[in-house]
């Protein structure tokens, strides 16, 4: 008979058991010992981190004839029976794939029908977010309404896809990360119980993988005693996960401080040569910086790390502002590389960004690229910071006064425009998709047209989420409303061969420009 995986056979039975949780556990804890239960319950979070376990307890709870103090006795058959999935009144469905019309017309069929055994009928709903909008509206019209012996549990990963008019009528839960240490205590049990030997070392190294995901650790820690046995050591855990032993990660933080592009892009592409694991040297970026940004602000003592390696994050924020840590620790760390299929281009991005929006305001020239070498980085990522002077074709000759105005008044705020986009999007980089990427081209009415240099930029902002963001940003700064037409459009100027180096490669695709 197989095995049972980990993170089944240690789901939490009492909300006692939930990790990491504790005003959920609270809450509906004290609910069920008064008997105010709610009749819909909307449990939001991250992957992993218990919410259809707490619909399951919750289930019990409410159901079981001895629950003490908010708690199922675990004993009972009615308790057995949700614990064992073989419950007729505990109903869990996957709205991931039965998310039509005809599966919730089923379902607010059947819901008038009493419980066969327990006090409530409970229905599950996993990723409730995936229902289509006709479901949604079916579903609704039941949650209006609802029979008084049933309860419905909604868990999704992305609460702003549920409809607002589902979600007022749900009482709203939100599953928070785990926290590191609570990922490790939770695995030190397990690894207790079923007579594993691993260190605390590694053990952390594997909460780090989970990025606040119980169940993501716990399946990990599966993975590596199916491959190595039940006696694991720091060395085997960090290879098989793609950590590197190396500096690398620390000399890359030091180059985003200091502003060293150049530096920078080698040190990606040396890890990229190495056939690491780009996702993973990312996750120890940002936790790293994350230290740093810790250290800056005066929190040292929330950092986990050897005195040595404290003394060394000291001297780095040293000379480093606040602000462009935190700015360095968001872009990193909203990097998704499910899109870029592993590629270097999202930490190559980020980290020129990152640079480029810390430089000074004062515009630099660039001479020959013999003789800016030295100080390539200062002279290139100046000027691509500044507003460039774009080149309007077509512009004087074709278009009206009054339009010829329109463009001009909106080219003349344009790096006000550029600035307000700050902090929107869903990683809060918007801006760095138009900033020194595109130029306003024209202005025809309503309708403004911007001229993009690359596809990867002008596809985002197609993108109807962006879109929506860049066209509502747009009336609030201009005072009034504009609709977006996206155009590719050729850089005005040849690279000689000589300067195809990777960071000026870098400047030029952030819109920099060789003035001789």
């Amino acid at each position: 008979m197989a095995s049972e995986v980990f993170y089944r056979k240690w789901r939490p039975q009492v909300l006692a058991e939930l990790v990491g949780q504790e005003p959920v556990v609270e809450t509906l804890r004290r609910a069920v010992e008064s008997r105010k239960i709610a009749h819909a319950y909307l449990f939001c979070g991250p992957r992993g981190t218990g919410k259809t376990s707490t619909g399951r307890i919750l289930a019990k709870a409410v159901n079981c004839p001895n629950q003490t103090g908010g708690e199922p006795c675990n004993g009972c058959s009615i308790c057995r029976s949700i614990t064992e999935g073989r419950a007729p009144d505990v109903i869990e469905i996957d709205a991931a794939s039965n998310r039509g019309i005809d599966e919730i017309r089923s379902l607010r069929e059947k819901v008038h029908y009493a419980p066969n055994l327990a006090r409530y009928k409970v229905y599950i709903i996993d990723e409730v977010h995936m229902l289509t909008e006709a479901a949604s509206n079916a579903l609704l019209k039941t949650l209006e309404e609802p029979p008084p012996h049933v309860i419905f549990v909604l868990a999704t990963t992305e609460p702003h896809k549920v409809l607002p008019t589902i979600m007022s009528r749900c009482q709203r839960f939100n599953f928070r990360r785990l926290a590191q240490g609570a990922i490790v205590d939770k695995l030190k049990l397990i690894c207790q119980q079923e007579d594993i030997n691993v260190g605390l070392d590694s053990l952390k190294l594997i909460a780090q993988a989970a990025t606040g995901s119980l169940r993501d650790a716990e399946n990990l820690l599966q993975q590596l005693v199916a491959y190595y046995g039940n006696q694991i050591d720091f060395d085997q855990i960090r290879m098989a996960l793609g950590f590197s032993k190396d500096l690398r990660v620390g000399e890359l933080a030091k180059c985003i401080a200091n502003g060293d592009i150049l530096r920078g892009l080698q040190i990606i592409n040396s890890v990229d040569n190495d056939g690491m694991d780009l996702h993973q040297f990312n996750l120890g970026l940002v936790e790293y910086l994350r230290g740093l940004l810790l250290v800056k602000a005066g929190s040292e003592e929330a950092v986990d790390v050897t005195a040595e390696n404290l003394a060394e994050m000291k001297s780095v924020v040293a000379g480093v502002d606040l602000e462009r840590l935190l700015g360095a620790t968001k872009l990193f760390a909203g990097i998704d590389f499910r899109t870029h299929n592993y590629s270097t281009l999202p930490l190559e991005l980020a980290l020129v960004d990152c640079v480029l929006s810390s430089m000074p305001e004062e515009p630099t020239s660039i001479a020959s690229p013999e003789s800016v070498k030295p100080t390539i980085a200062s002279g290139v990522l100046a000027k691509a910071h500044e507003e460039t002077e774009f080149v309007a074709a077509n512009e004087a000759e074709t278009s009206e006064t009054k339009a010829s105005q329109g463009i001009d008044y909106v080219r003349g705020r344009w790096k006000e425009f550029i600035q307000s986009l700050r902090g929107e999007g869903s990683n809060g980089n918007l801006d760095a998709f138009l900033r020194s990427a595109c130029e306003p081209m024209a202005l025809e009415d309503d309708t403004l047209t911007l001229g993009f240099y690359y596809s990867f930029h002008k596809e985002k902002i197609e993108d109807p989420k962006y879109r929506y963001l860049v066209e509502r940003k747009l009336q609030e700064v201009f005072g009034q409303s504009y609709k977006l037409k996206c155009i590719l459009v050729n850089l005005k100027r040849k690279v000689p061969p000589q300067t195809q180096s990777p960071l000026i490669k870098a400047a030029l695709e952030m819109g920099a420009e060789i003035s001789d």
